[in-house]
């Protein structure tokens, strides 16, 4: 009865790994969708999607972020059911080693965000702001993303209205981006409706993020468990595998 019990365990968590993963691919398959929609055809799922997304996401340029996790989906999640469909004990190694690479990535993302959030800003100013005086006026959608950025986060250039000076839009124009005005001068001493002074995108993002540090966390917890379960189940398949 005992190896009949433990073929019983070992099928039921193979057909759960199938199941986990299955929807995982097809998630990824989703998400990969929505990227490349996204990025042929911006405007129609700005139309679609513009009232139900988050700003945060906005200040990213969401379709390369969304095809990247989608593909990346897709291979964990191919590996994952295909591997244990096949009982493969080669791809379910690959499965394992890459949600293993994917789980440190992450813990060392999550430490580099904790520890290093002054550095993350400096480099952030030495990437973007060039961007911003580069860009900002000349390149169409370059402009409108970070309109609606600055639009729906209520915040002006990623650090403060210096980011704009010089760009192709102020030297047309001689003056800032509508959004870092009140009544045609600059707000640098005026508080904003919310009762704190307009700020940089960034500032505000970092601000939004540790108000919901709490929901984040939780997320982040959450994604870790799952990560964890599977890498245990896949690895449980494996060494089961050895024993047939």
């Amino acid at each position: 009865a005992l190896p009949s019990a433990k073929m019983g365990c070992f099928t039921f968590i193979k057909v759960m790994m199938i199941l986990f993963n299955l929807a995982i691919f097809l998630g990824g398959g989703t998400l990969l969708g929505v990227g490349i929609w996204v990025t042929v055809d911006g405007q129609s799922f700005l139309k679609v999607f513009g009232a139900l997304s988050s700003s945060v996401l906005q200040v990213v340029n969401v379709s390369y972020f969304l095809i990247v996790i989608g593909a990346i989906l897709l291979v964990i999640g191919f590996l994952g059911c295909y591997g244990a469909q096949k009982e493969s004990k080669c791809l379910l190694m690959m499965f394992f080693s890459v949600v293993l690479i994917i789980f440190i990535a992450e813990v060392a993302a999550a430490v580099v965000a904790l520890v290093y959030t002054g550095l993350a800003e400096t480099l952030l100013t030495t990437v973007v702001t060039p961007l911003l005086r580069e860009k900002y006026g000349a390149d169409k959608s370059f402009t409108n993303i970070w309109d609606i950025t600055m639009k729906e986060i209520h915040c002006c250039g990623l650090n403060n209205y210096t980011d704009f000076t010089d760009s192709p839009f102020y030297q047309k124009n001689e003056t800032y981006p509508q959004f870092c005005l009140v009544g045609g001068s600059l707000l640098l001493a005026h508080p904003h409706l919310c009762g704190c002074l307009l700020q940089g995108c960034f500032s505000r993002i970092l601000k939004e993020i540790k108000t919901n540090a709490g929901v984040v966390g939780g997320v982040a917890a959450g994604i870790a468990a799952l990560e964890i379960a599977s890498m245990s189940v896949s690895m449980y398949l494996y060494c089961r595998l050895d024993q047939k």
